[in-house]
């Protein structure tokens, strides 16, 4: 059985970048390589097709690299 997800949180990368502070959409793959740790996308369509990651768990991620 595959694991419930509340489409409200799902954000794609123009999403996370303005979360994240970034000044392009293209910055959030630069963070994807730099730090490992980061939260995959759980939707991933493929090269030139969109991702999607868990908002909340990426606002965690970030609250964490904060402290």
């Amino acid at each position: 059985m595959s694991p419930v997800v509340d489409t409200d949180d799902l954000a794609d990368a123009q999403e996370l970048a303005v979360l994240m502070k970034l000044a392009h959409p293209n910055s959030v793959s630069t963070y994807q390589r730099r730090y490992p740790d980061m939260p995959r996308p759980v939707v991933d369509l493929g090269v030139g097709r969109p991702k999607l990651w868990l908002r909340p768990e990426v606002e965690r991620w970030l609250e964490a690299r904060r402290r």
